[in-house]
């Protein structure tokens, strides 16, 4: 057996690994239905100020991603994002979401929305702690 370090991205074994796991998951759960959610809002000029993004498998809306562009943070346009992306998320049959993020991002954020932390990552060095979010429909 060969055992390599690899230090760029290559989509081709990424997809050999997704494949393994997906096929290991079908023998406990069935078939998966994965689909990608995204939820975006652009300026007038058609340039993306906002979103978020991720997918919805196992009844569950796994974010991968939220952000909002300084210019409009505050204003209320993270929770109308994450309010319509929950709400499409709930019309596909999930009945939880999950989010992680950093200490210094936006934990207080999904609490708000009424995500409760259920697990964090402290005391790291160097590092900001890192704390994971699910939230229950």
């Amino acid at each position: 057996m060969k055992i390599e370090v690899l230090n760029h991205p290559d989509k081709l074994i990424f997809e050999k690994l997704v494949d393994g796991v997906r096929s290991y998951n079908f023998e406990h759960m069935g078939d998966e239905t994965s689909s990608a959610l995204s939820v975006i809002s652009r300026d007038e000029s058609g340039r993306i100020v906002g979103g978020v993004s991720g997918r919805t498998i196992y009844n569950q809306f796994l974010i991968e991603v939220a952000w909002v562009s300084q210019e409009f943070r505050r204003s209320g346009l993270g929770q109308s994002l994450m309010q319509r992306a929950e709400k499409e998320a709930k019309a596909r049959g999930c009945l939880a979401a999950q989010v992680d993020t950093l200490s210094f991002q936006a934990p207080g954020f999904y609490q708000k929305l009424g995500f409760e932390i259920v697990g964090k990552v402290t005391g790291v060095e160097n590092s900001p702690d890192r704390f994971f979010l699910a939230k229950r429909y």
